[in-house]
């Protein structure tokens, strides 16, 4: 019985979080480096040590590891970006990278690790996990294409950016009795064009879920706003759409009406971000502590329904995510 226990116990030793690694992978997001503060004041706090990881999966193929204190995520928690850089790393795809990067952490002593990105973030911890290392998943991406969960790190401010711009381009379209056509981001998700188009009163609105718009209904459209009295018409461009500038000549050209092409671009990953993603992003941060020391991983944090959540990693990368279909209705019936 007592050799039982010794082992139990010595298991128990062994199993137990010492050191978290934290990284940020793929497109920057506002609301990150509120994550990393949590990450890192909380387990601290637990008397864990933490290491940061520069430039995401890269990074860590090439040990830009260090360690955080609670003064390095000072004075943090407003910034835009990522204090701990990112990067796309193509070598995270293979099987020889995936295990040299497992290697890399139980070298460094990193017992778990918190990735902070979006889907192809999670692949890669999918990865580590399998090879034991114990990884908890954040979703950090503007574009809140995650479909486990309502909410992911960056939307909140990147769609306040975008209204915020979207409103003084109306502005001055106007005044000059214009059609404006606003590009956002989203290669392959429209959540910030349909956010951006109800919350801006958007005439027509143009996602990569929905490719099939016919431009001669869009240009007759424009053109009896016109004889209603209607002094601009604002057009959301997704990016996965794209062709703006070409766009608004053929509908310069076609309805004599003057038309101009704005794309915001990556000043929607800038800023300071809202309290809603310092707020979200620190709570999900402190969560993914609380999952490693509760001896969970391939665990992705989430956000259903008012509750914080979390799933594994392989049903979260097995969800689909679709615009839900009342919205881009709401959106078309306020157009009107």
């Amino acid at each position: 019985m007592a050799e039982a226990n010794k082992k139990v116990r010595l298991d128990e030793i062994e199993d137990r979080i010492r050191t978290i690694g934290v990284l940020t992978s793929g497109g920057d997001a506002p609301g990150m480096n509120a994550a990393i503060r949590a990450v890192v004041r909380t387990a601290l706090a637990k008397g864990l040590k933490v290491r940061g990881i520069r430039r995401g999966y890269h990074g860590l193929l090439k040990e830009e590891i260090i360690d955080l204190s609670a003064r390095d995520v000072s004075d943090t928690i407003q910034r835009g970006g990522t204090i701990l850089q990112t990067a796309r790393c193509q070598a995270m795809r293979t099987e020889e990278g995936q295990q040299k990067a497992a290697a890399i952490c139980k070298k460094y002593g990193i017992d778990g690790l918190v990735v902070i990105g979006g889907d192809g973030s999670f692949a890669g911890a999918q990865r580590l996990a399998n090879l034991g290392v114990k990884t908890i998943g954040l979703p950090g991406t503007i574009d809140l294409d995650i479909a486990c969960t309502d909410y992911t790190i960056g939307f909140d401010t990147a769609v306040n950016t975008a209204m915020e711009a979207i409103d003084k381009i109306r502005d001055t379209s106007t005044s000059h009795e214009r059609c404006s056509i606003i590009e956002v981001m989203g290669r392959d998700a429209g959540y910030l064009a349909l956010w951006c188009g109800i919350a801006n009163g958007a005439e027509c609105i143009l996602m990569p879920e929905e490719r099939n718009y016919n431009e001669e209904e869009l240009i007759e459209d424009i053109l009896e706003n016109k004889k209603r009295g209607k002094k601009n018409y604002i057009i959301i461009n997704a990016e996965g759409i794209g062709d703006s500038i070409n766009m608004a000549k053929r509908i310069e050209e076609a309805t004599g009406i003057e038309t101009r092409a704005s794309i915001i671009g990556h000043m929607q990953r800038g800023g300071s971000p809202t309290c809603k993603d310092r707020v979200y992003a620190s709570t999900m941060g402190a969560m993914a502590v609380e999952l490693l020391l509760a001896g969970k991983s391939n665990r992705v944090v989430g956000y259903q329904h008012g509750a914080y959540v979390d799933f594994d990693i392989n049903e979260a990368l097995s969800m689909k995510k679709k615009i839900p279909a009342h919205q881009y209705e709401i959106a078309k019936l306020l157009a009107l």
